[in-house]
C-alpha cells in the first residue's frame, strides 16, 4: 500500500468515524463530547475518564480506539487533539475509592468529574455548554445531559475515540511514574494489569499503597 493510499483509506475512516456526531449536527446539537475510561481491569493505579469537545471540521487522521495504536503513536495523537479539540477534561478515582464503593461506580464518578471539567473548559472558551454525550458502553445516570451509550464507542465515534486516547495516555504516564516509586512491578510495562511480573512483585514484595486490595482477595 502506498503512502497516498494510507491516507486515503485514513481519511475515510475518519468520515466513518464522524456517523454519530454528524448524525446529531443535522438535528442542531452543535457542541458533542465523546467520553470513555481506561483502567478498570488493573491491579494497582486509578481508573481514568476523559471528556472531549471536537469541532465538526475535525481533521486529525489515525485517532481509533486507543487499544489498536501504539503507545507512540497515542502519544503523538494525544497532543494533536488536545491542540484542536474546543475542550477536554479528564476525571480519576485512586484505588481506595474503587475498594470502597466498586470499580463500576468508581468509573462512573471518575467521568462525571471529567465531563464537569470539559464543561468548564467549554463554557471558558466559547460561552456553550455540551449540549450531548457521546459514552462508550455506559449510561450515567447522574449525567443530566442527553447521552448516548455505545457499543465499542471506542472505535466507532471519533469524540469517544479521542478521549480514549485522551484518558489512556494520561493513566499510562501516571504509572510509568509510579515505576520509579515502586520498582519491583514492571508498572511501566504492565501499567498495573496482572502481568506474571507484576504477580510476581506482589508475591516477592506485597502490596503498594496503589493496589486495589479488593482485586486481590484470591493472592
Amino acid at each position: 500500500m502506498t503512502k497516498q493510499e494510507r491516507e486515503q483509506k485514513m481519511v475515510a475512516r475518519l468520515a466513518e468515524m464522524k456517523q454519530y456526531e454528524n448524525a446529531l449536527r443535522e438535528q442542531g446539537v452543535q457542541y458533542i463530547a465523546g467520553m470513555d475510561e481506561v483502567g478498570r481491569g488493573p491491579l494497582a493505579g486509578p481508573v481514568v475518564a476523559a471528556c472531549v469537545v471536537l469541532p465538526a471540521d475535525f481533521s486529525v487522521l489515525g485517532v481509533d480506539d486507543s487499544k489498536k495504536l501504539s503507545e507512540k503513536r497515542r502519544e503523538t495523537l494525544y497532543d494533536q487533539i488536545l491542540e484542536h479539540a474546543l475542550a477536554w477534561g479528564t476525571g480519576e478515582k485512586d484505588n481506595h475509592i474503587i475498594d470502597e464503593i466498586n470499580i463500576l461506580e468508581a468509573t462512573k464518578l471518575a467521568m462525571l468529574e471529567a465531563v464537569a471539567g470539559c464543561e468548564s473548559m467549554l463554557r471558558e472558551r466559547t460561552g456553550a455548554s455540551v449540549e450531548h454525550v457521546l459514552i462508550d458502553a455506559l449510561s450515567l445516570d447522574d449525567l443530566h445531559k442527553p447521552q448516548t451509550a455505545i457499543i465499542k464507542g471506542d472505535g466507532a465515534s471519533v469524540s469517544i475515540a479521542a478521549a480514549s486516547i485522551v484518558a489512556k495516555v494520561t493513566r499510562d504516564r501516571q504509572m510509568i511514574a509510579y515505576a520509579d516509586e515502586f520498582p519491583g512491578y514492571a508498572f511501566e510495562k504492565n501499567k498495573g494489569y496482572g502481568t506474571k511480573a507484576h504477580y510476581e512483585g506482589i508475591r516477592a514484595q506485597g502490596i503498594t499503597r496503589i493496589h486495589r486490595v479488593s482485586f486481590l482477595k484470591n493472592l
